[in-house]
């Protein structure tokens, strides 16, 4: 008999791996606060106590497996035998090609199944600080809302932010979306690599327009639990800094100092510049444009830049409280904390966006620990699956400094050789991507 796994957090996460795990013949202990004693209930987002409750929207988003990266690891989850993917198809409600659940049935049903698992004891408690030195297969799979008890003995360990502030997070455009033939590579006063950043150049009556249309968006409004929460130092989203001052940007993340455009030999008025977000150079990040403008707004007033009227966004910036690791330095290939490797991480705290990368990343991390009880080396899936595009970003692929919560996308897959031709990357990506899962599956 197999030393049970403790997973702590009852959330798509931590139900996922709960699942995973039971199915396989490991014993779970899932604790989980919300419904426990001495008025540990809830959290300011939750509304109830069932499993795997969603709070924020009731959608899985595109079920398209042939033409988007979400609905692809919907289809790797399923081949996993996944329970959110079941109890999501089971409490469907029609969305067009998107998977929209009802809420309610989706976490009774999750709920369900693992309350009449043999091998899941549920027990409702808060797990205050680091677990116990005795559990010795951990996964902590709490989520954005992380208590603070157990968010500081994590910060403690770690040595790495993990507490909750305002993320201002910036945009991330796909490479192939950019004008290369406006914006040029440089790296402000020459320093660093030449190719470090890519530049965007405005004159005046561009800045100007620009500026309007950045105040004039339509903003996100804070939720009351969120209203006193602080933002990150150096995270003030670009449209404060414009309320500051129509040139405040200009001599922040806009300034063009240090930095010539090769088409005119002169410097422009202002300058957005973009830094590559991922190891593998297919996404960017929007250097200081943090925002708090809804995501239409986004699209509509950044493709305003020089260089990016056709960009293609693989995440919209935005504002929210949130809770998360720095995982590409914090964590190895299987999820594992460095700093102490019998602790697993999961979900939204590890750095993916979204309840589907929640589910997918505590399916990895129980297949993980499976392996190990079993006496096996785990096996990450390929980085050319969904799944394993995912794990490789948060464990490493993504840029450290600059590392946020990010969805799965076809910009964290690696590239093709030799490369197709644009309309056709997408099927070649997908095709690579099942037969890839088809293998390892086999391994």
């Amino acid at each position: 008999m197999f030393k049970p796994v403790h997973i702590v957090g009852g959330g798509l996460a931590g139900s996922e791996a709960a699942w995973q795990l039971a199915e396989a013949g490991v014993p779970v202990v899932l604790h989980e606060m919300r419904g426990g004693a001495n008025g540990l209930w809830g959290t300011d987002a939750h509304k109830t106590d069932g499993l795997a409750e969603l709070v924020c929207s009731n959608s899985f988003r595109s079920d398209d497996p042939d033409n988007n990266a979400v609905g692809l690891i919907h289809q790797e989850m399923r081949a996993l035998s996944s329970l959110v993917m079941r109890e999501a198809d089971r409490a469907r409600v029609p969305a067009g090609s998107a998977l929209a659940v009802d809420r309610d049935s989706f976490s009774d049903g999750v709920t369900s199944a693992l309350a009449a698992h043999p091998n899941v004891t549920i027990v409702r408690e808060l797990v205050a600080g680091l677990p116990p030195a005795d559990w010795d297969s951990v996964i902590i799979a709490t989520g954005p809302l992380t208590a603070a008890p157990l968010a500081e003995a994590i910060r403690s360990l770690t040595g790495e932010d993990a507490l909750a502030f305002f993320d201002a997070i910036a945009p991330v455009i796909h490479f192939d979306s950019i004008n290369t033939d406006v914006a040029w590579f440089q790296s402000r006063w020459d320093k660093g690599g030449a190719k470090d950043y890519l530049n965007c150049p405005m004159d005046r009556d561009q800045y100007e327009a620009f500026i309007d249309a950045l105040l004039a968006a339509e903003k996100t409004v804070f939720k009351d639990w969120e209203a006193n929460t602080p933002y990150f130092d150096g995270c003030m989203p670009i449209e404060v800094m414009a309320e500051r001052g129509r040139d405040t940007p200009r001599f922040g993340p806009m300034k063009p100092v240090g930095l010539t455009n090769p088409a005119t030999g002169r410097r422009a008025w202002a300058v957005v510049q973009l830094r590559q977000d991922n190891a593998l150079g297919t996404l960017w990040n929007m250097v200081g444009f943090q925002t708090k403008m809804k995501h239409a707004e986004q699209v509509r007033v950044l493709r305003m830049i020089p260089g990016l009227e056709n960009a293609q966004f693989a995440r919209l910036g935005g504002l929210h409280r949130n809770t998360f690791i720095k995982s590409p330095v914090l964590l190895d290939e299987t999820l594992r904390l460095k700093a102490m490797p019998r602790l697993r991480f999961a979900g939204q705290i590890t750095g993916c966006e979204g309840y589907v990368e929640s589910a997918a990343v505590g399916l990895m991390a129980a297949r993980f620990a499976i392996a190990e009880r079993q006496g096996r080396q785990p096996l990450p899936p390929p980085a050319t699956t969904a799944l394993g595009a995912l794990l490789s970003h948060i464990t490493g692929g993504a840029q450290a400094a600059s590392f946020q919560p990010m969805n799965v996308n076809f910009g964290l897959f690696p590239p093709l050789e030799p490369p197709p031709k644009k309309d056709q990357r997408k099927a070649a990506l997908v095709a690579r991507a099942r037969a890839d899962l088809a293998a390892w599956l086999a391994a």
